[in-house]
C-alpha cells in the first residue's frame, strides 16, 4: 500500500476543504452577500473550484460556526438575526474588544503601535479623498491590529467567534454618513490611550466607539427583508 500517496491525498483534500472554507467564510464577513440569501454548492464549486464534497464540507463547519443556516427544503442560506440576538452579539463584542484594546496599551511593541499609526494614517487620506472602501478596509485592519497586539490569545478567539460583522451588515443604515461621524477621532482616542500605556482609557476610549457604532445601527427598527 502506498501509505505516503495516501498521506498526500488527505493532506491535499483538507488544504482544498480549509481553501474553501477559508474563502467562503470571508466572502459572508465581507458583507456583500445579504442575509437570508440562498447559497447553492453549485455556485460555490465553481466559485472556489472544488468539489461538491470539498464544498459540502465547508458548508457544514460554517453551519456549525453559525455562519449559514441549513434547513429542509430550503437549503443553506445567509444567516439573518433577529434584534434580540443582534443586540447580544454586539454587546459581547463591545465587552471582549474593550478587554483587547486594555490589554493592547499594555503588551503592543513598538513595532505594532507603528503599524497601528500607518493604518490610521491611511482612513485620514482615504476619508479625505472620500473613498469609503479604502476607509473601511483600514478600519478592519486597526481593530485587528489592536486584537493582535492585545497577545491575548483566549479574548482574542473569543472575539474572533462572534458574527458582528454579519449583524452589521443586516442592520447597517444605508442612509447614514459613511465613514460615521466622529468615527476617526474615536480611532485616534485609542491610539493615544495604547501609545501612552493606559489601559484604562484604552478600554474606555474602545467602548464609546463600539458603542458608538452600535447606536448607528438600525436595531430599533425592522431588519433588513431577506432574499427569498
Amino acid at each position: 500500500m502506498d501509505h505516503d500517496g495516501d498521506m498526500t491525498g488527505a493532506r491535499t483534500s483538507g488544504t482544498r476543504q480549509s481553501q474553501a472554507y477559508e474563502g467562503l467564510r470571508a466572502l459572508l464577513l465581507s458583507g456583500s452577500v445579504p442575509p437570508g440569501a440562498r447559497l447553492t454548492e453549485a455556485d460555490l464549486t465553481r466559485m472556489f473550484d472544488v468539489s461538491r464534497s470539498t464544498m459540502r464540507s465547508a458548508l457544514v463547519r460554517l453551519t456549525q460556526e453559525g455562519y449559514v443556516t441549513s434547513e429542509v427544503n430550503r437549503g443553506v442560506r445567509t444567516r439573518s438575526f433577529s434584534v434580540e440576538e443582534a443586540a447580544d452579539i454586539l454587546e459581547a463584542r463591545e465587552t471582549l474588544e474593550s478587554a483587547l484594546a486594555g490589554k493592547a496599551a499594555q503588551r503592543a511593541t513598538a513595532e505594532e503601535i507603528e503599524e497601528m499609526r500607518r493604518t490610521l494614517q491611511a482612513m485620514e487620506e482615504s476619508k479625505a479623498r472620500g473613498d469609503q472602501e479604502a476607509y473601511s478596509r483600514g478600519n478592519r485592519s486597526f481593530h485587528q491590529q489592536v486584537k493582535l497586539a492585545a497577545h491575548q490569545a483566549t479574548l482574542a478567539r473569543a472575539y474572533d467567534t462572534l458574527l458582528y460583522p454579519l449583524v452589521m451588515r443586516q442592520y447597517r443604515n444605508l442612509s447614514a454618513q459613511h465613514p460615521r461621524s466622529g468615527s476617526l477621532e474615536e480611532h485616534q482616542a485609542i491610539l493615544l490611550a495604547i501609545v501612552t500605556r493606559n489601559p484604562d482609557a484604552a478600554v474606555a476610549a474602545m467602548r464609546h466607539h463600539v458603542g458608538s457604532a452600535r447606536r448607528a445601527l438600525l436595531l430599533d427598527k425592522s431588519p433588513v427583508p431577506p432574499v427569498l
